[in-house]
């Protein structure tokens, strides 16, 4: 399967988007359209199970952007990655070294790190939610918890519309067709050496903060940068600000 995917630009270097995970590519917007202004060809994609890309068997995420990047006749990519977009991301990286140029993370995950039990609770409530079959009250949830509070009504409309989607093509596919975990260890990490942006909101959540901690301590050419601002979800919450920090952290890691 190849994944659902927008192109623009026309720059040598490409950048993948790779969006978080109660969001699809729709939250990229207006990074999508600077970093093409910028010089670059900018890929971004719905993962499986998220906007327009269905779940039809199971799959690996990384593996599943490799395969996206053949089909582009690209062999490496700069890979930004918000939250959930950022594990996959580092799992690509990992995976498949050879196929990235630079790594910017937005609040991300980070593979193999345990949750805490805070984020334990709240995935509790929302399966609550879920099996109770009030799918409002469960994308409200993911609303107030994942948006910071630079967020205006705009940003909330759009986060309802792509978590109810992600809902709506997830809870019905069957168990044995979800993503297989890679098992991407601290030390494969340790061997990523590409120029990374570790970047995280002062309002994110503990876990996401850990997460850059962590991320900056291993990888070996992490820059981090702490945004005051900041919630979970930057590119929506300022993103023009969000943009022009990508913009200058790809220019300088491309060497354009």
């Amino acid at each position: 399967m190849t994944l659902s995917h927008d192109l623009a630009g026309t720059g040598p270097s490409t950048v993948v988007l790779l969006h978080s995970g109660v969001c699809d590519r729709r939250m990229w917007d207006v990074p999508f359209a600077a970093l093409a202004a910028a010089g670059h060809r900018v890929v971004r994609c719905d993962l499986r199970g998220f906007g327009e890309t269905p779940v039809d068997a199971p799959h690996t995420h990384a593996d599943d952007v490799r395969d996206l990047l053949d089909h582009l006749g690209t062999a490496r990519a700069a890979v930004v990655g918000s939250s959930f977009g950022g594990e996959v991301a580092l799992e690509l990286a990992a995976r498949h070294p050879g196929r990235v140029s630079a790594l910017a993370l937005l609040g991300s995950g980070m593979p193999g790190r345990e949750p805490s039990e805070e984020l334990r609770s709240w995935g509790g409530r929302e399966d609550a939610l879920l099996e109770a079959g009030d799918l409002d009250a469960a994308v409200e949830l993911n609303v107030d918890t994942w948006l910071g509070p630079e967020a205006g009504e705009e940003a909330r409309v759009l986060v309802r519309e792509m978590q109810r989607r992600a809902f709506e093509v997830q809870l019905p596919v069957p168990d044995e067709h979800g993503p297989v975990d890679p098992g991407v260890t601290p030390e494969e990490l340790a061997g990523i050496r590409v120029p990374a942006l570790v970047a995280v909101g002062r309002h994110d959540l503990p876990d996401f903060r850990a997460a850059a901690d962590d991320l900056t301590r291993l990888l070996p050419a992490a820059r981090r940068v702490d945004l005051d601002w900041a919630g979970h979800l930057p590119a929506l919450e300022r993103p023009d600000e969000t943009a022009r920090l990508l913009v200058a952290f790809l220019a300088e890691a491309t060497g354009r």
